[in-house]
């Protein structure tokens, strides 16, 4: 970007926040983005200072603003002068121990609980010094939701990053955009299938927004070994959690079988829940055989999926615009009428990718995004974010996944072995997210403390992933 262009967007003030903004932060709903980057080496915090002041805060003028009312009761975003030691945040435990995974998630588990202060800008960085079973050293940002999703805040973050093999070369991205078809298939198309393409459209739009519609104002899941269905179970401790898959591995399954990368995880992350409440339920009074399970898939709704540099993403014309560009569909988790242990687990996949693929084929993603818009309209954003509340409370679980680099990369000189994402004050006992970097899938799992087996919920995603990896036939080279 131009430097006289950079001086203009910095410079822009009191900017309307956007709908989506005002409903994750209003009075019922105050949702977050934790971001991990977990180091091979000890850390070392000299540089954090310079590196957020030259390549974080010129990012996006939001990283420098507070959200205040205007007379009108409009909430936007009002530039301030940042001191960016009260954003830095480096815990001290205890010397002299080895490891120290409980202190960690003890931590972690508060600063996802602590509301942000809204007389500074709503975002901090956690400086964990101390060796775990996966690093020798974690470095936590927490970003507010209203800032932007999740392919915003980390392709903001990944601006600050290089590619530690070779610095001057920028990352690369694994393309999502799945295979064209063949041109001989759309010679051979005919009106009769246009008119059942249309017709399957319309059909799936009315479904999914219907669902949609009920299962966020009438209609909750049932009580789980996953979902308490406790009121305020978003203020409740969590454990956060990871499992860790070959992307190669994940290839070789989706090449036995078709469909996409995610497909493949969408089956794998299904049948490990499902291993889980058949697990959970034994020593439980609650029977999950026959339950109603729904999950909440997100969705990036902007037309390309690869990260963008920041000229083209604040570019007001951009294909891939900052903000909340995401909506949901409702998912019902498959579930198996025989015996899981001598089921079949490809049927998870082969039901992910069915059930999604339909649910892709609708319009009831843009419908379910206007009627937001309608009720703001006509009810104001706080009565809209108690909406979007009900979706999340009446549902188990929510997934979401974002695509990483390729390439192993490097903060202020200093290399990341291993980068994951989690959603925080979510009204949900459970929260599953992925991500992709260097080779590997990170599975992390926002658990309610006391309530889910974190544990076992690694355990019951691993079998999945064996599981399915065997029945398909794949080997490892």
């Amino acid at each position: 970007m131009a430097s006289n262009e950079l001086k203009k967007f910095n410079m822009e003030e009191d900017v309307p926040v956007s709908p989506t903004g005002q409903y994750f932060n209003s009075s019922v709903l105050s949702v977050s983005i934790l971001a991990f980057f977990e180091y091979d080496k000890p850390i070392d915090d000299s540089p954090a200072i310079v590196t957020l002041e030259n390549s974080f805060l010129p990012v996006n003028p939001r990283f420098s603003s507070i959200m205040v009312k205007d007379e009108h009761g409009v909430q936007n975003w009002k530039r301030v002068n940042v001191n960016l030691e009260e954003h830095v945040k480096i815990p001290t435990f205890p010397a002299g121990l080895e490891s120290y995974d409980e202190y960690v998630q003890e931590y972690i588990a508060k600063i996802a609980m602590e509301p942000f202060s809204q007389s500074r800008p709503l975002w901090e960085l956690h400086l964990i010094k101390y060796p775990t079973k996966h690093a020798e050293g974690v470095m936590v940002f927490k970003l507010h939701h209203a800032l932007g999703d999740g392919f915003s805040l980390m392709g903001a973050l990944f601006s600050m990053v290089q590619r530690a093999d070779k610095p001057s070369l920028p990352l690369t991205f694994p393309s999502s955009h799945a295979k064209p078809q063949n041109d001989d298939d759309h010679h051979g198309s005919t009106i009769w299938e246009t008119v059942c393409s249309a017709f399957s459209i319309g059909f799936n739009t009315i479904c999914d927004f219907g669902w949609s519609f009920l299962k966020s104002t009438l209609i909750e899941d049932d009580k789980t070994p996953i979902r308490s269905g406790d009121p305020g179970v978003e203020f409740r401790p969590i454990t956060i959690s990871t499992v860790t898959f070959s992307l190669n591995d994940v290839r070789r399954i989706k090449a036995k079988l078709g469909g996409t990368v995610n497909d493949v995880m969408s089956g794998i992350i299904f049948y490990g829940t499902q291993l889980y409440l058949h697990t959970a339920s034994k020593s439980s009074s609650i029977n999950s055989k026959y339950s109603k399970v729904t999950a909440l898939v997100l969705l990036n709704t902007r037309v390309i999926s690869n990260y963008q540099n920041l000229q083209e993403m604040t570019n007001p014309d951009a294909k891939s615009p900052w903000g909340n560009q995401f909506g949901f569909i409702h998912v019902s988790v498959p579930s198996s009428t025989e015996d899981l242990e001598k089921g079949n687990p490809l049927d998870f996949v082969m039901k992910a990718r069915e059930t999604i693929k339909a649910k892709r084929n609708s319009l009831g993603v843009f419908l379910t995004g206007r009627l937001l818009e309608m009720l703001r309209k006509m009810r104001g954003p706080e009565v809209t974010a108690q909406y979007v509340h009900s979706t999340l409370k009446n549902t188990s679980m929510t997934v979401s996944n974002l695509i990483g680099p390729i390439e192993q990369m490097q903060i202020a000189g200093q290399n990341c072995r291993s980068l994951y994402f989690m959603v925080v004050g979510v009204p949900q006992s459970l929260t599953i997210t992925m991500v992709s970097y260097n080779g590997k899938i990170k599975v992390a799992m926002g658990t309610e403390k006391g309530f889910i087996d974190s544990e076992l919920l690694v355990s019951c995603m691993e079998k999945s992933f064996q599981r399915i990896f065997t029945a398909s036939g794949a080997k490892t080279c």
